[in-house]
């Protein structure tokens, strides 16, 4: 590995952005490789299926856009539509194969601890050769390392959740595409943000002790994510509180999808506690919002909730249209009436 490849190396590293840092491997990859495409594919559980998303992608003289989060994780391909990826995933080694086109097509396993999480895909003029295969994997196991690091900074240590520090960054991107869509008068499905909240969650530390509560935490996040699965973000705000951003959805869709976490939770049997239920108060997205002003509007429908019965969920535009909140947007103080 010559001394350009590991000042790419070195470069790329220097991503703290999650994005950023595989967009930069995808195109070192291609340069080393001398390869007409690579792209990371993300492996997606959706009830027992699973399927394939296109994280990052670079193409000999074009660099592909972001791709937009996916709403709906059955839209996705399945893994085994294509039987040697499948077996890649299965073997956890690389797999070679030509297919009708002409060009040589490697796909290799991205390893997470346990399992194959992810897949590299190699589109070249060429079958890769033993030694540009040890290089590749070289790197994929200083891009696992790296992500790593940035886990440990972005995640919430007792949930696997990202934590708070993380939500600005993600909301300003998230921002970034709704005034880009907006500018190009572009019609799509608004994005929300959820606030949810455990309801009586202090009786559960005071009656039970901190471990069950932590226990807890840590359920109720699992049904989150089971709720919630694709690109929606999740996050931990700290004590009994997270966040939920949920991208593309309808007016009718984002009520049904909250109240679906509401009811998993309310039927769900926590060990030695028993029931235990969230309120929850959400808002949509604005292009002139700030990461805390969408978050005080959640907030406010989330404290209606609170008053008035627990165990629901509340909008933050229907109160508003109802007389019952007063309607701010984008910097302005929320009031109750």
């Amino acid at each position: 590995m010559n001394n350009v490849i590991l000042n790419s190396i070195a470069e790329t590293t220097t991503h703290r952005d999650r994005d950023g840092v595989h967009y930069a491997f995808v195109q070192l990859l291609l340069n080393f490789l001398n390869a007409e495409l690579v792209a990371i594919y993300r492996l997606i559980d959706d009830s027992g299926v699973t399927r394939v998303l296109n994280y990052a992608e670079v193409s000999r003289g074009n660099v592909q856009a972001p791709q937009v989060p996916c709403k709906d994780p059955s839209t996705l391909h399945e893994l085994g539509e294509v039987p040697q990826w499948e077996s890649c995933v299965r073997r956890h080694q690389i797999v070679q194969y030509v297919p009708c086109a002409g060009n040589v097509h490697a796909v290799l396993p991205i390893e997470g601890e346990r399992d194959v999480v992810g897949l590299l895909f190699v589109k070249g003029r060429t079958r890769l050769r033993p030694r540009a295969i040890e290089h590749v994997n070289a790197i994929l196991r200083i891009l696992k390392n790296h992500l790593a690091l940035l886990d440990y900074g972005e995640l919430d240590t007792l949930t696997g959740m990202l934590n708070r520090k993380t939500y600005e960054a993600s909301f300003e991107k998230l921002r970034q595409r709704l005034r880009l869509a907006d500018a190009a008068r572009a019609v799509k499905e608004p994005s929300w943000l959820g606030l949810v909240d455990i309801d009586r969650f202090k009786c559960v530390n005071d009656n039970y002790g901190h471990l069950f509560g932590d226990e807890v935490l840590l359920l109720v996040s699992q049904l989150m994510k089971t709720c919630f699965r694709g690109t929606n973000q999740l996050f931990r705000f700290g004590g009994e509180e997270f966040v939920i951003v949920l991208d593309h959805a309808t007016i009718d869709g984002v009520e049904i999808a909250f109240d679906r976490l509401r009811e998993t939770i309310a039927t769900f049997d926590f060990p030695q506690v028993g029931r235990v239920t969230i309120s929850l108060g959400y808002s949509q997205i604005y292009p002139t919002d700030s990461p805390s002003t969408c978050v005080e509007r959640a907030d406010a429908a989330l404290y209606y909730a609170k008053h008035h019965g627990r165990n629901n969920i509340r909008s933050y535009e229907a109160l508003a249209a109802a007389g019952e909140l007063s309607a701010k947007h984008g910097g302005e103080n929320v009031e109750l009436f």
